[in-house]
């Protein structure tokens, strides 16, 4: 097979159900989003990050790919035949588990904080900002686009992003500065 097929050379993209769109079409934007934090946490993962850190990130990883498929399929039949887009509840309740996990190694937080610290710290910030414009962009389909379970996940992940982030620096050493 190989990986140019020409069928988007005027500007349209196939979807899962058979239909063709425009590639700036709303669902497009939500799960390019989606693949692009997925490329950003690749990024994070080839930073070399701890051991627990990497494991949780490449589960993300493959979770974030899920959720691009179901957003890719407007016909919501892709969960009936592959069993490995499903992202439910169990899932979420894996990301609140890493993050009070994280948090436990944390100070309170009692002030905003500027996004840096050491590079891999940063590149979460990042990750992080990435999560909430993918959120935009899925609330914007509308509450019928996709299941809800995706929606709260992602919203659970960018809360993720930030612990880890926080994780990170203060594994580094790194000082968190306050705004």
């Amino acid at each position: 097979m190989k990986i140019y097929t020409r069928t988007g050379d005027r500007g349209e993209t196939g979807l899962l159900d058979g239909s063709r769109v425009v590639k700036s079409n709303p669902r497009v934007e939500a799960y390019g989003d989606v693949d692009e934090l997925g490329a950003w946490l690749g990024a994070v993962r080839a930073s070399g990050v701890e051991p627990d850190v990497q494991t949780m990130v490449e589960r993300i990883q493959r979770d974030l790919f899920a959720i691009g498929a179901r957003l890719a399929d407007p016909a919501h039949r892709i969960g009936d035949r592959v069993a490995k887009t499903a992202v439910g509840d169990d899932d979420i309740a894996r990301l609140e588990q890493w993050i009070d996990t994280l948090e436990a190694e944390l100070p309170p937080l009692k002030r905003f904080i500027l996004a840096g610290g050491a590079p891999t710290g940063a590149a979460l910030h990042v990750a992080r900002t990435i999560c909430r414009r993918a959120e935009r962009s899925m609330v914007a389909l509308g509450p019928d686009a996709f299941e809800a379970e995706l929606l709260t996940y992602v919203n659970r992940l960018s809360d993720l992003l930030f612990v880890m982030a926080r994780a990170i620096n203060r594994r580094a050493g790194a000082i968190e500065l306050e705004w």
